[in-house]
């Protein structure tokens, strides 16, 4: 009777495929927050393409601007750009974050599929040289069968 197939770095392996979780979870993760970083980028320049627009309205109106009103507009678009440039950046922080999360996943994918090729490489090893041995032992009976036979 053969001993069952037995991978001898099994735990290794799992720990592997641990770890490939763990860099998917956190591969979706920052690919969540690139999302709602890009969100939050283009609510921003929503808001400024809509302060410039009403910035624009209030010039052409026909009731005179005052000196505050025309500051005050000015201070605010000019928040709202500081606003768009720093969610530009942290988009770009976003993307690097990604970036360096698909690149773990990544190897720790090929870290996990090395073992899964070894594994297979030694099981289909091992089930060859069960039917070998299983064929030297067939052989062996059908000689004796043969030399009793013979011998009878």
């Amino acid at each position: 009777m053969e001993p069952p197939f037995r991978f001898g770095l099994e735990r290794v392996r799992d720990l592997r495929a641990h770890d490939e979780e763990q860099a998917k979870e956190q591969f979706a993760a920052s690919l969540s927050q690139r999302v709602r970083g890009e969100a939050m980028l283009r609510a921003v320049e929503d808001r400024l393409r809509s302060a410039r627009r009403d910035a624009g309205s209030v010039h052409a109106g026909p009731a005179p601007v005052t000196g505050a009103t025309l500051v005050s507009q000015q201070v605010w678009v000019e928040r709202l750009e500081r606003s768009c440039r720093e969610a530009a950046r942290r988009l770009e922080d976003f993307d690097s974050q990604l970036r360096i999360r698909r690149d773990e996943l990544t190897d720790a994918s090929r870290r996990r599929e090395v073992l899964d090729q070894l594994e297979q490489r030694q099981r289909e090893a091992h089930r060859r040289e069960s039917e070998r041995r299983a064929g030297a032992e067939l052989d062996e009976m059908a000689l004796r069968v043969f030399t009793r036979r013979r011998a009878a």
